[in-house]
């Protein structure tokens, strides 16, 4: 891979001298672009799952590295980056009120102890633990991104830890083999498979659980009744450290890693190393494309001048839909904003109707039982609920919004087709911290002493009226009968009560639910507006710059062939041997792309725009 990396810079290197000395600025800046990723070839993998599923243990077990916390209880409580450097060190990474985030070194014998309150963060709010290890695993450019636990009812991270996985080039979704997937496990699966395509699901433990193939069996059942074509990998951390420490092979066997190692390397290091070197290849084509449009016009210029005043007229009327094309009145302008509005209309109604049916799940199981005794566990489900719908919403965003970039894209069909930008501008991260949790609720239970003084006011009219009457009958005020009387009145007048508490209860649950999802469609929108703007202000960069690369190639080529007519006859000669000899430059620059990664005339097209 560093000799092909190699090969791959120096293609770049020279076509962008070549840029250069054509005086293509623009040009050279996409060369730079696409050389920065060559030579920092990072693979994210980030893995995620429910707290206790083993996830940390299992990026220890793979690095043979303690690295990441384990424990019984919920350890990683902030997203951990394990990557590769000579040396090994770690670094917290905080938010600034202004410019790039702050770095703080952390001794290597607290990494383990790092949580959202820590001292070294001095009060500021932390985006990340970044831990810097020599392992040979992440020399190819391997990074794992350990994240909080998600998936569970009312999983506080769910939100956040969606929002890196736009960017991430896999996932691995670690659930122990203790029980099946679990339904906020298949809806946040779901999610998962929404945002990026290179997904498997690990099921680990399998050293504690002998049941562990019939769980699955069964978990591979639930992925194909839901549709979701994901690897499941069967797993045991312990197994893979044992081996590793008895230099045991049937031991790493059993433990599952082997398939683990496969997956990483087809579906991730080499999928995404082909994806750069298309990338690449499509790069330097596309820039070739653009400096050959002005030799190749100036040549039929220099060779045939009434074939020149035909490519004039060509480019002119070329150059005339790539302005209508840069316009502010432009068609694809017009698409993007309408799409946008469109889509942030959309989005809106979504979410509202999403919190909507969860609301009526929530007040129907209110008015079926007794809120009160229920309020906790109706809270956890009411926020796992809710935050499953905030993450479908950012989902079903994410593939609109990326619809609407192949939407616009179609107006530059007549520039031949254009490769979207990346719309890793999805971060939900703190995106529920502003929404105050569901409020408490009285629990209903009521001490002895209130109980007997609410049957004693209702049974107190019992005995007199009922005394009263018999007194008539020549009997005592207090007699059986009024005392009898007073316990059936006493004990309607209980049962009335608690109805009534019941029913308030109840209207009081109803009010707390709706002011939990009204704050969530309040916070939530508000983020989706600020990522649709950005968004839109992405798709009109990257759009804009096609417009002026494509009418700066076309301006270029209308002068030189313009220029060419005007050459006196004995220097045409001269000339044209010029131009075909840095035309055969770049065409060996374009078979080298070629190379690299096929390139069929589509992509030619494409690259020309």
């Amino acid at each position: 891979m560093a000799d092909m990396n190699d090969a791959t810079v120096d293609l770049l290197d020279r076509t962008a001298r070549i840029a250069d000395s054509a005086g293509r600025g623009d040009l050279v800046e996409r060369l730079d672009v696409a050389r920065t990723r060559v030579t920092d070839p990072r693979f994210r993998v980030v893995v995620v799952g429910r707290s206790g599923q083993g996830k940390s243990q299992f990026v220890n077990s793979l690095l043979d590295l303690a690295v990441c916390s384990v424990g019984d209880h919920e350890t990683t409580a902030v997203p951990t980056v394990v990557q590769y450097a000579d040396r090994t060190f770690a670094e917290l990474v905080l938010a600034a009120s202004s410019g790039p985030p702050m770095r703080v070194d952390v001794p290597l014998g607290q990494v383990e102890t790092i949580g959202p309150g820590s001292p070294l963060a001095a009060g500021r709010d932390i985006l990340r633990l970044e831990v810097n290890v020599p392992s040979p695993l992440l020399a190819d450019g391997l990074v794992f991104l350990d994240t909080p636990g998600v998936g569970g009812h009312g999983s506080p991270h769910a939100a956040a830890t969606l929002g890196l996985l736009p960017a991430a080039d896999a996932v691995l979704v670690v659930s122990d083999a203790s029980q099946e997937f679990t339904e906020p496990e298949l809806a946040f699966l779901r999610q998962v498979t929404g945002l990026c395509p290179a997904v498997a699901c690990l099921v680990g433990k399998t050293d504690l659980y002998p049941h562990w193939r019939r769980i699955v069996d069964a978990d591979r059942g639930h992925l194909e009744r839901a549709g979701l074509e994901v690897p499941l990998l069967p797993i045991s951390s312990l197994l893979r450290s044992h081996a590793l420490r008895l230099d045991d092979p049937s031991l790493h066997e059993e433990s599952g890693f082997a398939a683990l190692y496969d997956f990483l390397r087809t579906r991730v290091v080499d999928h995404a190393a082909g994806g750069l070197r298309r990338a690449v290849s499509v790069d330097v084509y596309g820039v070739v494309e653009h400096l050959q449009l002005t030799l190749v016009s100036e040549l039929a210029a220099l060779r045939d001048p009434e074939k020149g005043s035909a490519a004039v007229a060509e480019l002119r009327r070329a150059g005339t839909v790539t302005e209508d094309l840069q316009k502010k009145t432009a068609r694809w302008q017009q698409t993007l904003a309408d799409g946008i509005a469109d889509l942030a209309a959309d989005i809106d109604h979504d979410l509202r109707d999403r919190l909507r049916q969860v609301t009526r799940e929530a007040e129907k199981a209110v008015d079926e039982g007794d809120p009160g005794r229920e309020w906790t566990e109706l809270g956890e489900w009411l926020a796992g609920q809710v935050a499953q719908s905030v993450g479908d919403n950012f989902v079903w965003a994410h593939d609109r919004a990326r619809w609407l970039a192949e939407v616009v894209a179609e107006h530059f069909a007549a520039a031949g087709t254009v490769d979207l930008p990346l719309l890793d501008v999805a971060g939900l991260d703190g995106v529920l911290e502003p929404v105050a949790e569901l409020g408490d609720l009285e629990s209903g239970r009521i001490g002895l002493t209130q109980k007997v003084l609410v049957g004693m006011r209702g049974s107190y009219g019992g005995v007199l009226m009922f005394g009263l009457v018999t007194t008539l009958m020549g009997m005592a005020l207090v007699n059986p009968v009024s005392i009898g009387a007073g316990v059936l009145l006493g004990t309607k007048a209980y049962r009335d009560d608690r109805d009534a508490r019941v029913v308030r209860r109840r209207g009081d649950a109803k009010i707390a639910i709706r002011r939990f999802t009204d704050d969530v469609s309040f916070q939530v929108g508000k983020e989706s507006k600020d990522r649709l703007r950005l968004i839109q202000r992405l798709l009109r960069d990257h759009f804009t710059a096609v417009a002026e690369q494509t009418l700066r190639s076309l301006a270029d080529s209308l002068k030189a062939a313009q220029e060419a007519a005007g050459v006196a006859a004995g220097e045409r000669a001269r000339r044209a041997d010029e131009v075909e000899k840095q035309l055969a430059v770049l065409s060996g620059l374009k078979s080298r792309a070629a190379h690299l990664f096929p390139v069929d005339a589509s992509v030619g097209e494409e690259a020309s725009a």
